[in-house]
């Protein structure tokens, strides 16, 4: 069986890296260097990070995209050939919601791929919640989980809409 292909993108500091190498059976490849700019953390992703899970015996790539506008290339580099899109925003920061959604629909136009919407840090008080990231985004409720993405429970979750939402969508295609 050929593995599926599933790209995780975001703005920086949304949990990409994070959600990756919470789900990966293998050790994840990163390509993580010093941030040559104040983005909020030391180091960031400038070209990919790569992971494996292998779930009922279907073996899942997961390639998460680097969140920095600079490397934007590297998004329709790793979009090729991609099943589905999980989109990650962090909960607690609005400011990069507007980020997020040019991302997404960056994305979209140019790889019409299913995708679903991960809310990061739902673990923390003041974040916002899925169904105002919903109404925020413009997408149905259906379509945003919330997520701690240190948690394998929560990242699995998030799978398991993003590929329902895959089969829902072939279903309706004639």
């Amino acid at each position: 069986m050929k593995p599926l292909k599933l790209l995780i993108c975001g703005p920086v500091g949304a949990g990409k890296t994070t959600f990756v190498s919470t789900l990966s059976e293998i050790p994840v490849v990163e390509t993580d260097e010093l941030a040559s700019e104040a983005i909020g953390k030391e180091y960031t992703t400038v070209a990919l990070d790569f992971g494996r899970l292998t779930l009922d015996e279907q073996v899942l790539h997961l390639f998460g995209t680097p969140g920095q506008d600079r490397y934007h290339f590297m998004w329709d580099v790793l979009a090729e050939g991609a099943l589905g899109l999980v989109m990650l925003v962090a909960g607690d920061r609005p400011a990069d919601f507007g980020n997020a959604r040019r991302i997404l629909e960056y994305v979209t136009s140019r790889h019409p791929i299913p995708f679903v919407l991960g809310v990061t840090r739902q673990d923390l008080e003041a974040v916002w919640r899925p169904a105002e990231i919903a109404l925020f985004f413009g997408v149905p409720a259906h379509q945003v989980v919330g997520l701690d993405a240190t948690s394998p429970t929560a990242a699995v979750r998030v799978l398991a809409q993003l590929l329902t939402f895959i089969r829902d969508s072939e279903e309706l295609v004639p």
